[in-house]
């Protein structure tokens, strides 16, 4: 077997060093900075988690009120970038609307200096759901709604947003939690394509444009949306087995199942399952639920592959009213935080990022003449 199929899609090579994430080990199998995942989800909020990456220690109570204040002082949007969002279509995908946000808020508010780092960093920790849900009310409906929220808290801004009121706390603290959960993750593609960048010096709104332009790919982000789909399509847990048993047969890929480094089960999805049962009565759900927690086990059983982080995240987020289309701009809203901790990490010891790779073209050509090709 040659060098290349060892290392196809880089699957298990080690290509840096991080103090950000463990994936796999002892605990949760999940932890930032050395804190168990689930004691986050537990004990903690979306913004502690965010101040924890960024700036390298769990805040105490002085530090978390003065940076919750702080975002909150950020979450407002230039004119011109609500005028691109207006012209923006509205059947475009909405991880190139924050693709393109993004890009025109950092010619308004350029890093100049990398000194600078930490406060683009929360800039757009802050603004991000702002450019989201300005973006959609205006085009889904018709309206330019303000996005300086008094909410303290990120999921609570984002909902309140959404739908045009406070949300109930069961809501906030769930999308807070799942915030938590996307937050960080090792040397996913998103955040490689972001050290990648920064590793050529670039400024740090080019790093988050390549990051969020790698999550848009459905082999990264996306599962929670065709997940969903999925389950919607089956009005009973007893249509959802056949249907699911039958793209089996045919060899269809089924999304929000398996990851690319965890092998037994991926330890979001039982804290994402816990809250959507949670959800899915609180709502008076018949189904959804239920479909979810059959396709699961199929899934199990036929094939032992398990329930990823996306799968009964997918109903957590419809549970809560938010349309599909919005679950994986959801995802940026949150893993800002990783992107940028990493961008800062591999510009504090920063080496360029340039793989080698094997050739497998032709041997050296003889040029010939065009005149004399045939």
């Amino acid at each position: 077997m040659t060098a290349s199929k060892k290392t196809a899609g880089l699957a298990g090579v080690i290509a840096g060093q991080t103090a950000l994430c463990k994936v796999g080990g002892e605990g949760a199998g999940l932890s930032y900075r050395g804190y168990d995942i689930y004691d986050l989800c537990d004990y903690a909020g979306f913004e502690e988690v965010a101040f924890l990456l960024m700036v390298g220690h769990l805040p105490n109570r002085s530090e978390l009120d003065g940076y919750i204040t702080k975002l909150k002082s950020l979450r407002g949007l230039p004119d011109a970038v609500k005028q691109v969002l207006e012209i923006v279509p509205a059947n475009a995908h909405p991880m190139d609307v924050l693709r393109s946000g993004v890009s025109i808020l950092g010619n308004l508010e350029p890093e100049e200096d990398f000194a600078n780092q930490q406060s683009v960093a929360d800039r757009l920790l802050a603004c991000l759901p702002s450019m989201l849900l300005y973006w959609h009310r205006f085009h889904a409906d018709g309206k330019r709604i303000d996005v300086e929220t008094d909410d303290d808290s990120v999921s609570g801004h984002f909902l309140h947003m959404l739908h045009g009121k406070p949300p109930a706390e069961l809501h906030r603290k769930s999308l807070d939690t799942t915030l938590i959960l996307y937050a960080e993750h090792e040397f996913n593609a998103s955040t490689f394509t972001a050290r990648i960048i920064a590793g050529t010096l670039s400024d740090f709104h080019s790093a988050v444009c390549g990051a969020i332009g790698a999550l848009r790919g459905p082999l990264h982000g996306g599962a929670n949306e065709a997940a969903m789909e999925l389950i919607q399509k089956f009005s009973s847990p007893e249509e959802a087995i056949k249907g699911v048993i039958g793209m089996l047969e045919r060899k269809e890929k089924i999304m929000g199942f398996g990851h690319r480094v965890y092998t037994t089960s991926d330890p979001r999805n039982s804290v994402n399952k816990k809250m959507a049962g949670v959800l899915a009565d609180e709502a008076g759900d018949t189904h959804l639920y239920a479909n979810s927690e059959a396709i699961e086990k199929v899934m199990w059983d036929e094939k032992k592959i398990f329930a990823n982080a996306d799968f009964f995240a997918a109903t957590v987020y419809h549970f809560m009213g938010i349309p599909t289309y919005l679950f994986t701009p959801i995802f940026v809203c949150s893993r800002i935080t990783g992107w940028s901790a990493h961008i800062m990490e591999q510009r504090a010891d920063n080496k360029l990022i340039r793989p080698a790779a094997d050739y497998i073209g032709p041997g050296l050509q003889t040029y010939v003449r065009i005149e004399d090709r045939r």
